[in-house]
């Protein structure tokens, strides 16, 4: 045994002062836990107390992490009417009743007229990028264009053909 501990006698202290370290900070550790240290999650927060006096000094704070260069240009964003792009200008003349479509309620005649779609005239001279891109808006009403026929109703009622309009879509109301 004698001959073992003349042997390995470095280890025993390097073992002996890695087990001193580790208790000095475990010990210093909890001693510099105060009693506004609170633990949620499992995480220790540390909470500030809560200062009474003036400030003696302004804060700096540091900028974002992705603030713009004061020498670059800022970002011109589109505004928010933009954004939502009529597919034509207002028609002249008095708004249509759109609700006389098949497939054209209330709802959708509002949302129609949000996009700058008030007549039939409009709605008759869609492209295929313009049903696309209205279609796009509509929400729970999506498809509909497509499946009610809204511009082959659109090209009868702007052309007043009423009874063409009876024959392939049923009565107006």
């Amino acid at each position: 045994m004698m001959d073992w501990l003349q042997q390995n006698w470095i280890l025993l202290v390097l073992g002996a002062a890695v087990a001193l370290v580790a208790l000095w900070w475990l010990i210093g550790s909890s001693a510099s836990r105060s009693p506004e240290a609170t633990t949620r999650d499992g995480v220790e927060q540390e909470i500030s107390p809560v200062i009474t006096g003036p400030a003696t000094a302004p804060i700096d704070v540091p900028p974002p992490v992705d603030a713009v260069p004061p020498t670059a240009e800022p970002e011109i964003l589109p505004e928010p009417e933009a954004l939502v792009q009529p597919i034509h200008a207002i028609a002249a003349g008095p708004p249509d009743e759109l609700t006389r479509m098949k497939g054209v309620g209330p709802k959708v005649a509002a949302l129609l007229n949000g996009l700058g779609v008030t007549r039939y005239d409009q709605i008759a001279s869609w492209s295929d990028d313009d049903i696309a891109r209205i279609d796009a808006q509509l929400g729970a009403f999506k498809g509909r264009i497509t499946r009610d026929q809204w511009v082959e109703q659109a090209r009868l009622l702007a052309a007043s053909d009423r009874a063409g309009y009876e024959a392939k879509f049923g009565k107006l109301g």
